[in-house]
């Protein structure tokens, strides 16, 4: 007979567990409290214009790189179309006026960065093999059984970003450039992991794609996936409870009263989301502590700009601006001082695509500046909600052109959203960017096992390994590897890709 698999979120990470189980005999059932699935990969229309809301470009997603086969595994290749950025310059970034490039490849981004930092080019060449040899220490991160190596992933992950440039860059301005690709995951200095900081460069340095239409694309194809393999993919539906006997977990209630028994949870939620759902002694108080204790990545102010037809070139790149020198402090401004950075992506319609119509400007935001609307319902929290926004929006959109000055006259009209609509659409707490923080300041404790103390409730999604497409999609292998062996899974990844 066919176990029961309940999941809870159908974001990435629990769509992704859905194709995985379900492929593989479980009868699978994910419920989703929002009218889209997709979580991150959500996108929207407004005056017949789409926008992306999170996941605005992917990285190594060529033939034989470890998305593609991942994609390829959970059969999403063939139902998505990608469309590579400027391999020449993926990346640019300004720091106060001052411009500087990626390219794409190891030998291409060596020598791009050595003509600004020429008496660097060996120390350059030492970080790439560094970032090498660290993304590939990780079986599950190189999808290869054999890489295995405990040791220098432990090291890199209780070293720091900025201690680890130190010790291989003489140049501050290099160090700064490097880490230029900082909002990506919300690093802080002091405090995030340097084998964070390898895990995203080398992802997106192999190769840098967007999503052709969206990337809602591809959580459409994992829905279908499911599917096709006989599970289920509800949406409107609120997990409120998690029922419990004993010794584990045995039913879901939804919020319409419903109740679906399981013979197994995966909750694809924020850790302090998933303690709400139980009441049982199997979860103690001090776990519940801890869980609502962790540290959160910094939130997130977005600008959604629509463009007049024909005004703005599209960037097949994407722009990072900073209001100072450094990539560094971000996420701690005053309202003086706010924003002191950006990253700035364009929506990608087509192949050879020459005029953007869509486009989104992110920058930090602390969840303080919004907390005094928390509790209010979506579009209805007020004049002076709507007035602290269009502030915001201005302001940031100032900031950008001063790096393009073409920019403003391109706007026909922007929306905006804050921390609050992450609380609202994705349930992270304090509607963080990235949800919990890595610091290596707090050794494991700041780390979330996919295991809970119930033994048939799982957890997936960002949380448990890190953020971004190739992270969640690690993820969602860890936790399965709990029902099926790690090495079955990775067997099924290379026999799909042979």
């Amino acid at each position: 007979m066919k176990k029961n698999c309940v999941i809870i979120g159908g974001g990435l990470g629990g769509l992704a567990c859905g194709v995985i189980l379900a492929r593989n005999g479980y009868d699978v059932t994910v419920f989703e409290q929002n009218h889209q699935i997709g979580g991150c990969l959500q996108c929207f229309y407004r005056k017949g214009t789409k926008f992306e809301t999170g996941m605005h470009f992917i990285g190594s997603a060529l033939p034989n790189q470890n998305l593609y086969k991942l994609l390829n595994y959970l059969e999403v290749v063939g139902n998505v179309t990608l469309n590579q950025l400027d391999q020449n310059r993926y990346e640019r970034f300004s720091f106060k006026g001052n411009k500087f490039e990626f390219a794409t490849g190891k030998e291409a981004f060596i020598e791009k960065l050595s003509q600004y930092f020429p008496r660097e080019k060996d120390n350059i060449a030492t970080y790439y093999n560094l970032v090498e040899r660290i993304s590939n220490a990780s079986s599950l991160h190189s999808l290869d059984p054999t890489h295995n190596d405990v040791a220098l992933s432990t090291k890199y992950q209780l070293c720091s970003i900025n201690e680890v440039l130190d010790s291989i860059f003489d140049d501050e301005m290099l160090k700064n450039v490097i880490c230029g690709e900082n909002p990506l995951f919300a690093a802080e200095r002091d405090k995030t992991p340097f084998s964070s900081h390898a895990f995203i460069f080398d992802f997106y340095n192999q190769s840098a794609f967007r999503v052709q239409g969206g990337s809602d694309a591809i959580s459409l194809s994992l829905q279908n996936t499911i599917k096709k393999y006989g599970g289920n993919v509800f949406t409107g539906r609120r997990v409120t409870k998690i029922i419990c006997n004993d010794t584990q977990a045995t039913a879901v209630e939804i919020d319409n009263g419903e109740i679906a028994n399981a013979d197994l949870v995966i909750a694809n939620i924020h850790p302090a989301r998933l303690i709400e759902l139980v009441d049982s002694h199997l979860i103690r108080n001090a776990y519940r502590k801890r869980m609502s204790e962790l540290p959160e990545t910094v939130g997130c102010f977005s600008t959604y700009l629509k463009f007049k037809h024909g005004k703005q070139p599209y960037y097949n790149y994407n722009f990072y601006g900073y209001d100072q020198m450094s990539p560094w402090y971000c996420e701690n401004y005053s309202q003086d001082n706010w924003p002191r950075g950006y990253l700035y992506m364009h929506l990608n319609e087509k192949p050879q695509q020459q005029w953007a119509t869509s486009g989104v400007i992110l920058s930090y935001m602390n969840f303080d500046d919004v907390a005094q609307w928390k509790g209010t319902p979506v579009g209805q929290r007020g004049e002076d909600y709507e007035q602290f926004k269009r502030e915001k929006a201005e302001r940031l959109i100032d900031l950008v052109a001063r790096d393009l000055p073409e920019l403003k006259d391109s706007i026909e009209c922007y929306y905006t959203s804050t921390p609050l609509t992450y609380l609202d659409y994705t349930g992270t707490e304090d509607g963080s960017m990235y949800g919990v923080a890595k610091d290596i300041n707090l050794s494991m404790s700041s780390r979330v096992h996919h295991r809970t103390k119930i033994p048939n409730l799982l957890l997936t999604g960002q949380n448990i390994n890190s953020h971004g497409i190739l992270g969640v999609l690690v993820g969602s292998i860890v936790t399965c590897s709990e029902l099926m062996s790690e090495k079955e899974i990775l067997k099924q990844i290379k026999d799909a890709n042979e």
